[in-house]
């Protein structure tokens, strides 16, 4: 006879599977869902010049709209990461590859991108012949540009200042490069990766508008998205579908700080490096979620036997390096050839790019594009200065206050994803009715997109001051100027650098658009190489637009090797972990 046996309660307590099991399964297999119906609007048909449907002002559009300007960022995100990753270690781990890459990478976040994005749809459109996918490339290199360099910045400050003690370590552990990458210098530097990220990918919010609206062929191409909506809608003076498009924006950046940024915040409080952990640390509903879940564990077991097959073969290839540094006179040969190499190169673009100019604008146009770039070089200083008089206290308040932190982060975020471009017609307003000088409200206008890097960075050099320092300060009563003084300021000084370097930047891309602002039929210029650049921009006049970002580029770079780049040394040598 068949007996039915019921399971008693304990045994249903063993059973691994719960309602965390279930309400993460059931949102891994909708975002699954959401991804591919999202992304299969990416792989229609499409060949220049044919037209490809524009972006309806229609409300119930909005979701799918959102979905997919999400997709984008999240894509270029992830390459970001990847570039973040490569060019950051090249920089940080190779003499020779550091004296190139590094003043390229103040060019590339400096120049304005977008202003060339039209030279390279092409190439993207070859990639994917017949397919919208190109133009979805485009508009994602696009977004890339405007979140990579500052990722990048910060990974090689980070390697550039890592522990002193654990740097030696590695060495006489002889760890394969692999496992160093993997067990130090990444998680040295996830706190101040993960807080540049969430900058950056506010910062691709600015980027949507112009990415989403694609000009090829003389056609302008619009694809669908909330930034093209929001551009639409401004162009139909609608102000019923932008304050819907803007609520939905805010409703967006609130629900990927909740399920992506703050987990993400949360976790990476264990790469602190401190002996106690915090009383209060950061915390996360989504992440604890995770944690009572049984499936992340089960996936990490299926997948442990090939984390380890691959953890192996790299650390084959990448043995570890010598114990202690040594420099030959073999060394010194090719560092002589490589600098020569560099010079002539250098000289040589500089010396076809003269001449160019000269035949083109002549010689007075020199002086006047650089007493231009001297205005909008002074406003660079004062945006950095004022920035860091009123966010660094700030930064400091709620990185250390974690319950602040809970708060803080998201309105933040919201705050340093709202496209400045957005209030622009405001600030115009405003200098028309006090009657403010263009040349003084462009700093205010500037600092609306670019201030949040140093706020970010310095709430991210707050978080990882060891509890322990902290403790040890207030024990041996560090109060006012001497904990500032003792404690605050090289803790958090390696981190300001790189926000100061990467709003600096920001700042000198974004005087494009803040030199020249309009309303209605009046128009305000300030004297600046912004609005030079601007002008010849809208004019059509290569030969100046080239003067214009030669300029510029000369700038950038001669200020980050003269005086961010002392900085960064002395962050490496001085105020670092030992």
């Amino acid at each position: 006879m068949l007996r039915l046996t019921y399971p008693t309660r304990d045994a249903l307590r063993r059973v691994p599977f719960g309602l965390a099991d279930i309400a993460v399964l059931f949102g891994l297999l909708g975002l699954l869902f959401l991804i591919v119906r999202v992304g299969t609007g990416a792989l229609v048909r499409f060949q220049p010049p044919a037209v490809v449907p524009g972006v309806s002002l229609d409300p119930a559009h909005l979701p799918y709209y959102a979905a997919r300007s999400i997709l984008r960022m999240f894509v270029a995100l992830g390459g970001s990461w990847l570039f973040t990753l490569v060019y950051g270690y090249a920089a940080a781990r190779s003499r020779r590859a550091e004296r190139v890459l590094v003043p390229l990478l103040d060019v590339l976040q400096s120049v304005p991108v977008l202003g060339f994005l039209s030279v390279t749809i092409t190439g993207f459109i070859a990639l994917f012949p017949g397919s919208l996918l190109g133009l979805e490339a485009a508009s994602i290199f696009a977004i890339f540009t405007g979140q990579a360099w500052n990722m990048a910045f910060s990974f090689y400050q980070s390697l550039k200042s890592l522990p002193t003690q654990l740097d030696e370590a590695a060495r006489l552990y002889r760890l394969p490069r692999w496992q160093r990458f993997k067990r130090l210098e990444v998680p040295a530097a996830m706190i101040g990766l993960i807080w540049n990220s969430m900058m950056s990918f506010g910062g691709g919010w600015f980027f949507l508008a112009a990415s989403e609206a694609i000009s090829v062929l003389n056609k302008r191409y619009t694809l669908p998205g909330i930034g093209a909506y929001v551009a639409e809608a401004i162009a139909a003076r609608d102000m019923h579908a932008l304050a819907l498009a803007l609520l939905t924006m805010a409703v967006t950046i609130i629900l990927i700080d909740q399920l992506f940024w703050r987990p993400l915040v949360a976790w990476s409080d264990k790469f602190k490096l401190e002996v106690r952990a915090a009383v209060e640390p950061p915390r996360s509903w989504m992440l604890d979620l995770l944690r009572q879940s049984h499936l992340p564990r089960l996936a990490g077991r299926a997948l442990g036997p090939l984390s380890e097959l691959v953890d192996d073969v790299l650390s084959r290839l990448t043995p570890a390096g010598p114990a202690q540094r040594s420099y030959h006179s073999a060394d010194r040969w090719l560092d002589w050839a490589f600098n020569g190499l560099l010079v002539i190169i250098v000289l040589g673009l500089a010396m076809s790019g003269l001449r160019f100019v000269l035949s083109e604008v002549g010689p007075a146009e020199l002086g006047h594009t650089a007493l231009l770039g001297l205005a909008t070089f002074g406003r660079v200083i004062l945006l950095v200065v004022l920035s860091t008089l009123i966010w660094v206290p700030i930064g400091v308040w709620i990185g250390f206050n974690p319950r602040i932190a809970q708060i803080a982060q998201p309105v933040v975020q919201l705050l340093a994803s709202f496209p400045a471009n957005f209030i622009f017609p405001f600030v115009t307003l405003a200098l028309l009715a006090t009657g403010i000088s263009v040349n003084w409200g462009a700093i205010l206008l500037m600092a609306l997109g670019t201030q949040w890097y140093i706020l970010f960075n310095v709430i991210a050099g707050a978080m990882s001051i060891p509890n322990d320092l902290r403790e040890m300060a207030v024990s041996f009563r560090g109060r006012g100027w001497v904990l500032w003084r003792d404690l605050i300021i090289p803790g958090i000084f390696s981190a300001w650098v790189t926000g100061g370097i990467t709003a600096a930047g920001g700042a000198w891309n974004a005087a494009i658009v803040a030199e020249v602002v309009t309303w209605g039929n009046t128009s305000l210029v300030a004297f600046g190489l912004g609005a030079y650049i601007a002008q010849a921009t809208a004019a059509g006049d290569w030969p100046r637009i080239a003067l214009g970002v030669g300029t510029m580029t000369i700038y950038v770079v001669a200020f980050n090797r003269l005086f961010w780049r002392q900085l960064y040394r002395l962050a490496e040598t001085r105020y670092r972990l030992i």
